[in-house]
């Protein structure tokens, strides 16, 4: 019998003697009359007492059915894989197969769902396994801080998804990033960088890398050229863009972005959080490292944060995993497991909101008061032909566009206008939600940049982003037709 069944025995068992106690006092009581007052008081008190000693053993075995060492769970082996477990997946599977089947084994228990493994630690069979396992020389669970069976599920599946071989999971995007140099990089080496990347990335690249004395040169997300000659041979370590851009969609060409970068004997790192490896394979098209908010597209709804970084088993498991497990900015299992669950439906959510940001882009191109959209997917963008050769499937569920405005306050003023008269779209400065959102980037995602790096980045007053959700569209154009009517 199960612990359930037992408990329930053990409670009916109990319930009964108290019924049984209950039947026969009336009984007991109905000749008392009968007898002598004095000589009612000893048996009164024996039945009390009687009835006392029974609901308290029946509450007791009530108790120690839940604490019994006999039925307690066996948690030394309750993270191993089941002797039943189905074997490992076949070679050759589809990512969109492997975004809902790849994780680590199930448990002893054989759940359906992947576990959330809610723990500090682990506990240990032995001493003589423990310290096995603390000094590397055998696998298993020791410490949350240096790996969570949930964590590894989040890993292995998004590793699958790019095609590397292996991942290591971080806190947040911005925590991969600051992994991924300090991990790599040291006091004399250099970075060549994209001008157009997000704010907080310019941030740690060019103010807080400098204070450990690692130098970032800033370059044209476009121009191959000038990426070559910000080469310093013998220093350049490292290259990195976003592809997109974030918030002006400019593609960098990744091919070409990893050659130069071999031929100078550095890496290459590509932020994918824009289009994720459903649209856009970064390592098959070169690069060495491919950074990811998993805050962002993978978990698709705005719970939790995530982030990571995938690459060879050398730099990644390497150079990575020993800085990231003394360093402690690790991702949360709880936060990984959410994360995991999203990007079962990457592939649906990606296609289809970027077919929704198309036909977003295409409208707000005919608005009057629209200055310029920026969106890979238009037929107008400069790098269309670049976006065909490396995007697969769409261009992403990101827009921006500027509206008019003959100066800046009068830009901003127009930007502001157009958000405040939003009903439906969220206004908040999260992407990659199921929902739509809008933002004024230079108030912002950009908002702590130096103006002269903002218009480095061509950030303006005017411009404004929109991460496209699932919404029915016309709605999401109604909504923007609201403030932009009025402009």
């Amino acid at each position: 019998m199960g612990l359930h069944g037992c408990f329930h025995r053990h409670q009916a068992a109990a319930q009964g003697q108290r019924q049984q106690a209950l039947h026969y006092a009336p009984r007991a009581l109905g000749g008392l009359w009968r007898v002598p007052a004095a000589a009612l008081f000893p048996p009164l008190v024996i039945l009390f007492l009687a009835l006392l000693a029974g609901a308290w053993q029946g509450i007791g075995r009530e108790r120690r059915v839940v604490i019994s060492p006999l039925q307690r769970i066996d948690v030394t082996s309750a993270f191993l894989p089941s002797q039943d477990a189905p074997p490992g997946l076949p070679e050759g599977l589809h990512p969109q197969t492997l975004a809902l089947r790849q994780a680590v084994p199930p448990s002893q228990y054989g759940e359906h769902s992947e576990a959330l493994m809610l723990t500090s630690s682990y506990v240990q069979p032995d001493a003589a396994t423990s310290a096995r396992r603390f000094a590397g020389e055998e696998a298993g669970y020791t410490y949350t801080r240096t790996a969570n069976p949930t964590v590894t599920s989040f890993e292995q599946r998004l590793a699958a998804l790019e095609g590397t071989q292996c991942a290591i999971a971080a806190a947040t995007g911005m925590g991969a990033i600051s992994l991924m140099v300090f991990g790599l990089l040291k006091t004399g080496d250099h970075i060549v960088a994209s001008r157009s990347m997000f704010g907080s990335t310019i941030k740690l690249l060019g103010t807080e890398l400098a204070r450990f004395g690692v130098e970032t040169t800033f370059v044209s997300q476009t121009d191959v050229a000038e990426w070559k000659a910000a080469i310093r041979p013998g220093a350049t370590r490292l290259l990195f863009a976003e592809t997109p851009t974030n918030p002006l969609t400019d593609l960098c060409d990744i091919r070409a972005l990893a050659d130069v970068a071999h031929d100078a004997g550095a890496w290459l790192a590509v932020d994918n959080s824009f289009l994720t490896p459903v649209l856009q394979r970064a390592a098959a098209l070169g690069a060495d490292l491919v950074i990811h908010s998993g805050t962002k597209f993978l978990e698709g709804q705005g719970r939790v944060m995530a982030g990571a970084v995938c690459g060879p088993h050398d730099l990644v498991e390497e150079k990575l995993g020993p800085f990231i497990r003394g360093a402690g900015f690790n991702l949360s299992p709880f936060n990984a497991w959410v994360a995991l669950k999203g990007m079962e439906t990457l592939h649906i959510r990606m296609r289809e909101q970027s077919r929704h940001a198309l036909e977003l882009a295409q409208w707000l191109q005919t608005h009057p008061k629209v200055a310029r959209v920026y969106y890979p997917g238009l037929a107008s963008h400069p790098q269309r032909a670049l976006a065909q050769r490396q995007h697969e499937g769409g261009d992403g569920a990101v827009l921006s566009f500027d509206v008019v405005g003959h100066d800046a306050q009068t830009l901003r003023a127009n930007a502001f206008a157009v958000i405040d008269h939003c009903r439906v779209i969220s206004k908040t400065t999260n992407l990659g939600d199921v929902k739509t959102t809008i933002s004024h980037p230079a108030t912002t995602s950009h908002g702590r940049l130096s103006e002269e790096q903002r218009q480095a980045a061509g950030i303006g007053q005017g411009l404004l982003r929109i991460s496209v959700g699932l919404e029915y569209p016309k709605d999401v154009q109604d909504d923007l037709l609201r403030g932009l009517g009025g402009l």
